[in-house]
């Protein structure tokens, strides 16, 4: 009898320890990584990875865009989700700031690939927000994070994905391009 009881016990543990790490693979199986790049250096700053709790196959942008008077602000949402992946103010004659995702990690907490190959996603780039419709070589700051780990996996399991990008612009009117980045934004 005490060994069907230790069986049976066993066997509780053993599935609450299952339903556990699917539970954490599906948490980690929708996510949006957020990247950050300097508009005129071209520099990788930093990135944050968003992870939600609904799955979906896909992943389209929607805008809420205020134009900056004075203050202005731009929301971008995972439609799917109805989740909010990007808020920053946009300030005429200022600077306005991104206030989400906030803490972004820096730049050396990524890990970049030891080779020396150079990638590119197979499906493009996606401009999410281009109020002027300015046309950019996004090559050139995607430079800057291909050869992160993180963007490599990211295209492994996503490989048909457009990546979304758009060039945050904080301070506008006399706004400095020293203060600008670049935002993109990938779905695993």
């Amino acid at each position: 009898m005490k060994l069907k009881i230790t069986l049976l016990v066993s066997c509780f543990f053993l599935f609450q320890s299952c339903s556990k790490e699917e539970n954490t693979w599906l948490l980690a199986s929708n996510s949006v990584l957020v990247l950050k790049v300097d508009y005129t250096t071209n520099t990788f700053e930093g990135g944050k990875e968003l992870i939600f709790q609904l799955a979906s196959q896909e992943m389209t942008i929607s805008k809420v865009y205020t134009p900056p008077s004075d203050f202005g602000n731009l929301t971008l949402i995972y439609n799917e989700l109805n989740e909010v992946v990007f808020d920053g103010t946009i300030v005429w004659n200022g600077l306005g700031q991104i206030n989400y995702p906030q803490n972004f990690l820096s730049a050396n907490q990524f890990d970049y690939v030891e080779t020396t190959d150079y990638i590119v996603p197979s499906a493009g780039f996606e401009n999410v927000f281009n109020s002027n419709n300015t046309v950019y070589d996004y090559n050139v700051m995607w430079s800057s994070v291909q050869g992160l780990v993180k963007v490599r996996e990211y295209l492994a399991e996503n490989p048909d994905a457009t990546v979304k990008v758009f060039l945050y612009t904080p301070s506008v009117g006399v706004g400095n391009p020293e203060e600008w980045d670049w935002i993109i934004l990938m779905k695993n």
